[in-house]
């Protein structure tokens, strides 16, 4: 796994702006060289501030929309349409305003979908879709994403692996059901530790006071049982995205930031 680097910057809105650049030229740059991109979205205020940015960048018409693969790290297992589901969310602050292809927008189960209140079932049933778009080259059960997001809780959570929680133990399954998460609503679909690490890039988002904290336990050496955010890492790179609210309790020896 590769090694995490930093980027910090003066405010959440600067962070999102950039991040909002960045993920542009990712996907412009895997659409050119493999004919399409698949990519990792996560919720929370990082993530829907940083697809809210998305949309209001002027350069994202230079992405081909339709061969865009859309995926979730975790989900809020509530009925479709739910405006706590990430899904919705993000559907509010970008997907309903670009021209994606349906078929490649890959939301996690309802718990009025198919599976009915079975979260179990509706976690198999995502980590089935993954695997049907996993190729050969792809070296596991899920595609080889080009970046994956997650949002840093204050506890070190990222999707919906908690700390000491089973989810964060899992080593062999891809997508796992949550009961009993400690943050509302307390039944949800993540993806797990090993599914993550497949990304070709992670990216980890944190800003505000509120996160302090949390990075810096995660960068410090913590275990990932008691850090989920430890053990989140991209097999080319692991980035940690922050502003300079969430790096205040980082040691300067982390610093300078990445090169972009």
């Amino acid at each position: 796994m590769s090694t995490p680097q930093l980027v910090v910057h003066r405010d959440k809105e600067l962070m999102a702006q950039a991040a909002a650049a960045r993920l542009i030229t990712k996907i412009v740059d895997a659409q050119a060289s493999r004919g399409s991109a698949s990519i990792v979205l996560t919720g929370g205020r990082n993530g829907n501030g940083l697809l809210a940015a998305l949309a209001a960048a002027p350069a994202r018409d230079a992405i081909d929309w339709a061969r865009l693969d859309l995926w979730w790290g975790d989900e809020r297992f509530l009925p479709e349409g739910d405006p706590d589901r990430n899904v919705t969310q993000a559907r509010a602050a970008l997907l309903d305003s670009v021209p994606l292809d349906p078929e490649r927008v890959h939301a996690m189960p309802a718990s009025d979908g198919p599976h009915g209140t079975d979260v179990e079932a509706a976690a198999a049933a995502y980590a089935e879709e993954l695997g049907r778009a996993a190729g050969p080259e792809n070296r596991g059960a899920v595609p080889a994403f080009d970046v994956l997001m997650l949002g840093v809780g204050p506890d070190t959570h990222v999707a919906s692996l908690f700390p000491e929680l089973p989810a964060v133990r899992e080593t062999e399954r891809t997508v796992v059901g949550v009961r009993g998460a400690p943050k509302p609503p307390p039944t949800r679909v993540t993806l797990t530790l090993p599914a993550i690490r497949a990304a070709r890039e992670v990216w980890l988002l944190a800003a505000g006071e509120d996160k302090a904290n949390a990075a810096a336990i995660a960068l410090s050496g913590a275990g990932e049982i008691q850090a989920p955010a430890a053990g989140a890492r991209g097999r080319s790179r692991t980035l940690w995205l922050l502003d300079t609210a969430a790096a205040s309790q980082l040691p300067r020896s982390l610093y300078p930031p990445a090169t972009p």
